[in-house]
């Protein structure tokens, strides 16, 4: 299984999220975390998302969430590989072709 790094971007960003949900749903926010997480786990092991919007990313919906995991797959293929998590995104975010979007 690939080892799984994330970007500061990228755990700002989770931390927001599961923070936003907290102040009114605790229960909610720790399912929300938890499917993010065991979404992150699958990608390390079978890096199934489509090729993502910012050149050298991929991009993995939640099932079920209005969440997007871009990531990057590190470039020595096979069992020493590395993905990144780049950014988590909610999916009604605008954000123009090849770029992140604006941090709220």
């Amino acid at each position: 299984m690939r080892r799984v790094f994330w970007s500061k971007d990228a755990l700002d960003e989770f931390d927001q999220i599961i923070g936003t949900i907290a102040r009114d749903k605790p229960a909610a926010a720790t399912s929300v975390a938890d499917r993010i997480d065991d979404a992150i786990k699958a990608l390390a092991a079978t890096p199934i998302g489509r090729q993502g919007r910012v050149a050298g990313s991929y991009e993995k919906i939640v099932t079920g969430l209005p969440y997007i995991i871009a990531y990057a797959l590190g470039s020595t293929p096979g069992p020493d590989q590395t993905l990144t998590v780049l950014r988590i995104i909610h999916g009604a975010r605008n954000r123009p072709e090849g770029q992140w979007p604006e941090r709220a």
